[in-house]
Parts: structure tokens; C-alpha cells; sequence
């Protein structure tokens, strides 16, 4: 390739890459506020009727209404997707996410509309979910597809690095509004950062319309080589895949909602931390996430032995997990921000390498709807469930010990799931013609694994 040439290519590529980014940001704060509206505000607003740890844990299951809704998302976007481009599936999606979450902005609550109220936020938070569901795939796949060779991990990163960046900006927001008299909290500010939404809906749009499609997709589009049914041909040809997948995205979701939703909930209301000053450690954690997170898709693009990788960010969160807990207990507001900052650092080290290595056990013609069914599954069945599993298995036991036990259960079934994923064969190296010549250039088990033939899943 000659050197202009290759100096596009990479300007295109962190063009991509930045879209990603903040198209993804934007979608996650979406997301985001609502779960920490759910868990300081919600019950009160929605709920009324219901006292306590009861209306925390119906709040909790409306939280947990988008991820229900999110297989849907990823299996409508990831048809087309597959289909049409990575593009046009991330405008929609955009779309969806900012008006879903304006609307719930401007929703009154149980006293002015009764019981109707919940309804309707149950049914905007599934649209929400929807839209959520189909973003993720597309912004690992609009980045790390148009990555240099060998580094697909990296620019897949751009995408996930919107995760805590929105989470971020959500805490951020709530504990702005947070210093207000609880009645105004209660009565209107927490609408303000669903209300922000609109704006950064038009930024995001902005930078989206700038990206082009995705190398991958645009040859197979003119070789007339992309999937008719995606979904029947994922579910046929790599069962085995779905299944690991899902359990190896584990972890990467569900432990933002021990830390930001259900300890939250459980430090303000069980323990004796006000609002701010759990939200604060909250924010510190998000920040320690933001630094931090990068490092992994380092890691792993470095190193040959993604198995070796994977079980050097994941191995100390076995430990670190149940100590987070055990600090925050203590109530002691410096070894809770300790407690929770230094236990974000494993599973974030790792989501940074989860999306290159999961797109890269797909092939390209149905690799969204792979990847989406992985990650939006594993967000209903386990990520999503997190905080209303904790609340139940707290009010059942009332000790915070089988919370602990959860969530060690969801670490080790994170690194099992991921190194036996590890063992499929890596299509990127395959077949790099079909991922847009994004052939990595270091895989994780060199020759033996990836001399093995393709096998389905």
C-alpha cells in the first residue's frame, strides 16, 4: 500500500474509530441514567405505593426491561446490519435511544397518571433497549473493521470506551443535581439528564452521518456475498459460539451494575452513605475505569496468548470482587472509594478486549448478529439481572455474603467461558479478505489452535 494511501486508510480509520466512540458514549448515558434514576429516584416517582426494598427492587426490574428487549434490538439491527451496512442500522439506532430517553424526560408520574405511568415507562424503556441492543454491534463493527491490519482490538476499544465515559457523564450529572432539597431532586431535577439527551443526539448524529461503511461490509455488499437470513444462519452454523459468547461477556457487563446500581442502592439505603457521597465513589471508580480501560486492548494486542491475557486481567477480579463488598460494608467512606475503584480495574482491562475478540470468532457476512445476540443475551440473562438478583438474594438472607457469591459465580464463569472461546477458530486470520484485511497479526494460541480446521459452533 503506498504511503498516501495508508495515510487515508488510517485518517478514515480514526474517523471511524471516533464515531464509534461518541455515538456509543451517547448511547450509554442513555442507559445509564436510567439506572441510577431507578435506583434513587424511580421507586418514589413510579412506585409510590410501594414502601421500601420492595418498590427498590420493582424499580430494579424495569431497569431490567431494557435488557429483555436488547436480543430483540440486536436481532432486528444485526439482520439488517448484515445485510445493509453497518451504518444506516447506527443512525436508527441513535435516534431510537435519544428520543426514547427525552420521552422519559417529560413523563409525569404516578400521581398524575396512576397506574398508567409505569406502563408507560416500561414500554419506553423497551424501546430504549431496542435501540441499545443494536448499537453495540455496529460501533465495534464500524471501528474495528476499518482497523489497520493487526489492530482490530484496539479500534474495537474506541466503541467500548463509550461505555464508561457515558457512565461517567451519568454520575456526573446525578450528583450535580443531587446537592438540590430532596423534593426537588425528587419532583424535577432528575429529568434534567434525560432531558439532555436531545442535544447529544444531535452531536452524535452529526459525526455518524461522516463515517463511511465499513470496509468488510462494502465487499461483501458488491460481491453480493452478505447473508439472506442471518439469524437462521448464525443459530445453525455456530450454536457453540453464542452459548460461550454469552457467558464470556459476563462479567464485562454486570459488574457496572453491582458497583452503579445495586451498591448504590444498598449503600444509601442499607448502609450510611448519603446520595453524593456514593455517588462520588461511584464517579472515582468510572474515572479509574476511563484510565485504565485502554491498557487491556494493549495488553492483549501485545501479547500472542490472548488465553494468557484474558486470565491476567480476570484472575485477581476473583479476589478483588468480594473485597469491594467487604470495604463498602465498612461504611467507612475511603475504603469504600478504594474498595470499588480497585475492583473495577480486571473487569475493565478485559471489556476493553472483549469486542475484537468476540467479532473475530465470526465470520464477516453474519458477524453483527453474531456478536449482538452474544452481548444482548448475556445483558438479559445475566448483566441486566444483576441488580435485581442482588436485591433479592439481600432481602431473602439480609447479608450481603450471597451477593458476594454472585458475583464470584459471574467472574469464573466469565474466564471459563472466554478461554474455551479462545480455542475456536479466529476467522479474521482465516479469512481476512471477509474482515476488511484486518488480519491480526499476534492471535492467541499461534499455531496449534488456529491450524485446527473451521469448525462450526
Amino acid at each position: 500500500m503506498s504511503a498516501p494511501l495508508a495515510q487515508e486508510h488510517r485518517k478514515t480509520a480514526n474517523r471511524a474509530g471516533i464515531g464509534a466512540f461518541i455515538g456509543s458514549t451517547i448511547e450509554w448515558f442513555d442507559f445509564y441514567i436510567y439506572g441510577t434514576a431507578s435506583a434513587l429516584v424511580f421507586d418514589k416517582v413510579f412506585f409510590p405505593e410501594l414502601e421500601g426494598a420492595v418498590g427498590t427492587l420493582v424499580a430494579f426490574a424495569t431497569f431490567w426491561v431494557g435488557f429483555l428487549a436488547r436480543p430483540l434490538g440486536g436481532i432486528v439491527f444485526g439482520h439488517f446490519g448484515d445485510r445493509l451496512g453497518r451504518k444506516k442500522t447506527l443512525i436508527i439506532t441513535l435516534l431510537m435511544m435519544g428520543i426514547s430517553t427525552t420521552l422519559i424526560g417529560v413523563l409525569p408520574g404516578y400521581d398524575t397518571l396512576g397506574v398508567a405511568a409505569p406502563v408507560i415507562l416500561v414500554a419506553i424503556r423497551m424501546i430504549q433497549g431496542i435501540g441499545l441492543g443494536g448499537e453495540w454491534g455496529g460501533s465495534v463493527l464500524i471501528a474495528s473493521e476499518h482497523a489497520p491490519k493487526g489492530k482490530s482490538i484496539l479500534y474495537g476499544a474506541f466503541a467500548q470506551q463509550g461505555s464508561p465515559v457515558g457512565n461517567t457523564l451519568a454520575t456526573v450529572s446525578f450528583l450535580a443535581i443531587s446537592q438540590l432539597p430532596d423534593d426537588d431532586f425528587i419532583g424535577w431535577a432528575w429529568r434534567i439528564p434525560f432531558l439532555a439527551s436531545a442535544a447529544l443526539v444531535v452531536v452524535g448524529l452529526f459525526l455518524r452521518l461522516k463515517v463511511t461503511e465499513s470496509p468488510a461490509m462494502a465487499r461483501l455488499i458488491e460481491k453480493k456475498k452478505v447473508a439472506k437470513l442471518p439469524l437462521t444462519e448464525v443459530l445453525r452454523s455456530y450454536p457453540g459460539l453464542i452459548a460461550l459468547g454469552i457467558g464470556a461477556c459476563t462479567i464485562g457487563l454486570s459488574a457496572t451494575y453491582f458497583k452503579s446500581t445495586f451498591a448504590l442502592s444498598w449503600a444509601t439505603s442499607s448502609l450510611d452513605f448519603d446520595r453524593s457521597s456514593f455517588l462520588t465513589i461511584i464517579l472515582v471508580a468510572n474515572i479509574t475505569q476511563i484510565i485504565v480501560q485502554p491498557f487491556g486492548a494493549v495488553l492483549a494486542t501485545r501479547m500472542r496468548n490472548w488465553s494468557r491475557a484474558v486470565s491476567v486481567m480476570l484472575l485477581p477480579e476473583l479476589l478483588l470482587m468480594p473485597l469491594m463488598f467487604v470495604l463498602i460494608s465498612t461504611e467507612n467512606y475511603g475504603l469504600a472509594m478504594l474498595g470499588v475503584s480497585v475492583a473495577t480495574v480486571p473487569h475493565c482491562l478485559y471489556y476493553a478486549a472483549l469486542a475484537g475478540i468476540l467479532a473475530s470468532r465470526f465470520p464477516a457476512h453474519v458477524r453483527y448478529t453474531g456478536i449482538s445476540l452474544c452481548y444482548q443475551l448475556c445483558g438479559t440473562l445475566l448483566g441486566g439481572t444483576t441488580p435485581v438478583i442482588g436485591q433479592f438474594l439481600l432481602n431473602r438472607t439480609g447479608s450481603i455474603a450471597a451477593v458476594i457469591c454472585y458475583a464470584v459465580f459471574q467472574v469464573a464463569l466469565t474466564l471459563g467461558c472466554m478461554l474455551l472461546l479462545l480455542k475456536r477458530p479466529n476467522h479474521d486470520r482465516l479469512a481476512p479478505g471477509d474482515a476488511g484485511g484486518v488480519a491480526e497479526a499476534g492471535d492467541e494460541e499461534a499455531a496449534d489452535e488456529e491450524a485446527a480446521p473451521v469448525r462450526a459452533g
